[in-house]
């Protein structure tokens, strides 16, 4: 086991572990670490605690210090010149007519490095850009260009959900989504509906996966023929949220079929069913595969 510190150095922002040392750090102390990007400034929203060696990835950094008055003063002298910076590059980028969308500007803390996010369809030669921010920012200069998974968690919003979304919030990491996903929780294979403001498919079609996993291995699924208290019949209908299914069965006072609902638990397959069969036109087809690139 390694002793070790959480830091995130952004809302919602991936945890990385650095080593405390002899330092005495608490849950939601600011601190400055040394990173790969050089000096930072992050939040410990991990206290001190021993993590199997497995996690970490090496080599573990040390935390320099515990932040100081003057450090969180100048963190936000540093956020404040973010503004302005990001004005100077949306007007050089203006100006090389690059086809490329500003989403965001971060300065180090140590302001050896400004970082500029972006986001483009293809290949931008930036160098040119580069060379112009450098002379006026006296100092290294990094255009990062990004996916739009990445754009709404930087810029936020309002998901179809009437929050503000996961990614910008709570979602440390992106998970991968599929359409699969929505197929086995039975949502409508609309795009509008199961996609976010990104145009990519919805984060929270992961959160109840597990779920549908765990319980379709065990749920009889549309057409199956199983054995009931009241005696056989076909599934036409299942629900994992409620683990139960609609059964038609013939009804016993005459030649008519009856549907009968039973949980999942009181029914056992004979024959397994092949599920319901959803017809999706060639546009519709491919607006899908869209959102899982």
């Amino acid at each position: 086991m390694i002793r070790v510190v959480g830091v995130r150095f952004k809302k919602a922002g991936k945890i990385y572990y650095f080593d405390p040392g002899d330092l005495m750090i608490e849950k939601d102390d600011n601190v400055i670490v040394e990173t790969i990007r050089g000096i930072e400034y992050g939040n410990a929203v991990v206290g001190i605690r021993e993590v199997p060696e497995e996690e970490i990835v090496a080599p573990l950094k040390k935390v320099i210090r515990v932040a100081t008055k003057e450090d969180s003063i100048k963190y936000e002298e540093n956020i404040s010149k973010e503004g302005e910076a990001f004005r100077i590059c949306l007007d050089k980028i203006n100006d090389h007519g690059l086809e490329m969308k500003l989403i965001d500007v971060e300065y180090t803390f140590d302001n050896n490095k400004v970082i500029f996010y972006f986001t483009a369809d293809g290949r931008v030669d930036f160098r040119e850009l580069v060379k112009d921010l450098a002379s006026i920012f006296k100092t290294r200069i990094e255009l990062r260009q990004i996916g739009v998974r990445d754009e709404a968690k930087m810029i936020s919003g309002i998901g179809p959900c009437g929050k503000e979304l996961c990614c910008s919030t709570f979602l440390g990491d992106f998970e991968p989504v599929s359409i699969k996903m929505a197929k086995e929780q039975n949502l409508s294979l609309n795009p509008s509906k199961i996609s976010g403001i990104c145009g990519r498919l919805m984060c929270c079609l992961k959160y109840e996966q597990d779920i549908y996993e765990e319980v379709g291995k065990i749920l009889p699924s549309v057409g199956a023929l199983v054995e009931t208290s009241l005696g056989k019949g076909e599934v036409v209908e299942s629900s994992v949220l409620y683990e139960s299914v609609k059964v038609k069965m013939d009804c016993p006072d005459n030649n008519s079929k009856t549907i009968k609902e039973f949980s999942m638990y009181d029914v056992k397959e004979i024959i397994p069913g092949r599920g319901k069969e959803l017809e999706i036109d060639e546009d519709t087809l491919k607006d899908l595969e869209n959102l899982e690139e």
